[in-house]
């Protein structure tokens, strides 16, 4: 193995003869390493400490043990292996000293070309920057394998995971960043931990919100954690605009403010595009359907079109007069396609109101209590949707900004039924209400707006 810097005209005569040897030679191998000269101090003293030599020169020259292993067996220099060649072959090099300037100008150049085309090759394929913020929440650590598996960007879509959060996690940072580069994802370019605020977001593609605030009203008032979460917002929104891409896709999710945090990334951020933010819903949408599946003692991927209206981290309602139960055991069987009203399979009304939906009722305790994977496989069904598409027929409910739908207020972040096709989303407006939810929603859209 020949190592050396591109513009040394000692490494230049030692992989001539090299060269040589190789050609004249049947058994004779030669595996050249070329190092700019800007780099090669660094890679020079790696490479010693990791194999416990004593080398300060360029060329460095070694044998590799291919037929046993082992650390390789150190030659030395240009010197030594001249000395080595004559002992064992009888060969030596006569180059003189103006030829071995000459080729070491030839192979600084041919490094620079090669150099320039691999990064002109990396650059055709770029992976996919997701950003994570607030990084070392326990969301985060059950997200990264749902990100990397494949199945939310694509099977052929390599991704770059950047996590973002406080120095005073950045050892929480590495320990994850380590963890999921062991995992050996075949679509995981990278992991990154950033912890300098200036350098988030850049040529960011997808930006997941985690951002939280530990709500305690006994230690400050509602408003002062508004604020706090307002302060965030206000650094994070230009920084998207300015670092990130002109199309990139802000999820905001966690278990406070998700829709204020829309709101104000799109207050602060104006040239971010408003259909590119959502809040995710998920969490209540994936949660209810699993309460009311065990109270029919049926699978949860059988109840479908659950509708969460209002605030995705606050108050919302649980909307079941469109749900549909799919697969359910009952005196009336069809097709796999065959469905029967939720409401009409469930006849204790009484446990609706006291244990489904009231504030109290545990359906609220289960979700509050989520400290990871549920939010986490929220956010990655959500992106999975994104890009690929809803199920064909199913309402998801997603926090988006309001146009007026449903008689809610323009310009809020509002959880809603929409549809994912072609990389969008669109409100589903042919839904009809009754006067009962129209009564709830102005209610729920009053609450966010205060």
């Amino acid at each position: 193995v020949f190592t050396g810097k591109a513009n040394c005209p000692y490494y230049a005569k030692a992989e001539h003869l090299a060269d040589y040897l190789q050609a004249a030679l049947p058994n004779f191998r030669v595996h050249k390493i070329t190092q700019h000269p800007d780099k090669w101090e660094q890679w020079l003293r790696d490479i010693c400490e990791t194999n416990g030599w004593e080398h300060r020169q360029s060329p460095i020259i070694w044998r590799e043990l291919l037929d046993r292993g082992g650390k390789g067996q150190l030659l030395g220099g240009l010197n030594d292996f001249l000395e080595y060649a004559q002992q064992y072959y009888g060969v030596t090099s006569m180059m003189l000293s103006e030829e071995m300037l000459d080729i070491a100008e030839e192979n600084l150049q041919a490094h620079l070309e090669i150099v320039k085309e691999d990064e002109e090759i990396k650059s055709l394929i770029k992976p996919m920057q997701i950003w994570i913020t607030s990084a070392s929440a326990p969301i985060c650590y059950q997200l990264i394998p749902l990100l990397a598996n494949g199945e939310v960007f694509g099977m052929t879509t390599e991704i770059s995971i950047h996590l973002l959060d406080t120095g005073q996690f950045k050892e929480v940072l590495c320990s994850i960043v380590m963890e999921a580069e062991d995992m050996a994802f075949p679509l995981l370019r990278s992991v990154l931990e950033h912890t300098e605020i200036d350098e988030a977001f850049i040529e960011a593609d997808v930006i997941i919100v985690l951002d939280d605030v530990l709500l305690n009203l006994e230690v400050q008032s509602l408003e002062n954690y508004i604020r706090e979460v307002s302060e965030i917002c206000q650094v994070y929104a230009p920084l998207i605009e300015k670092n990130a891409k002109s199309e990139v896709r802000v999820i905001s999710s966690g278990k406070t403010f998700a829709n204020l945090k829309a709101t104000l990334i799109m207050t602060y951020g104006p040239s971010i595009k408003p259909e590119n933010i959502i809040a995710v819903a998920t969490s209540w949408e994936s949660a209810a359907k699993a309460m009311l599946a065990r109270k029919l003692n049926m699978s949860t991927a059988g109840v479908k079109d659950v509708i969460v209206w209002g605030n995705t981290t606050g108050s919302n309602y649980i909307d079941l007069s469109h749900a549909k139960l799919y697969g359910y055991d009952c005196a009336i069987w069809g097709p796999a396609n065959f469905q029967r009203p939720l409401l009409n399979m469930i006849y204790d009304r009484e446990w609706i109101h006291s244990e489904f939906l009231s504030a109290q009722g545990s359906l609220h305790s289960r979700v509050g209590r989520c400290t990871g994977m549920l939010p986490a496989h929220a956010v990655a069904t959500v992106l999975q949707y994104w890009y690929h598409g809803s199920p064909p027929g199913e309402i998801v409910s997603v926090g988006v900004l309001s146009e007026g739908q449903f008689c809610v207020p323009e310009g809020i972040i509002f959880s809603m039924p929409v549809r994912f096709q072609n990389c969008n989303w669109e409100v589903i407006k042919e839904l009809e209400i009754d006067g009962t939810t129209q009564e709830v929603l102005g209610r729920l859209a009053h609450e966010l707006i205060q």
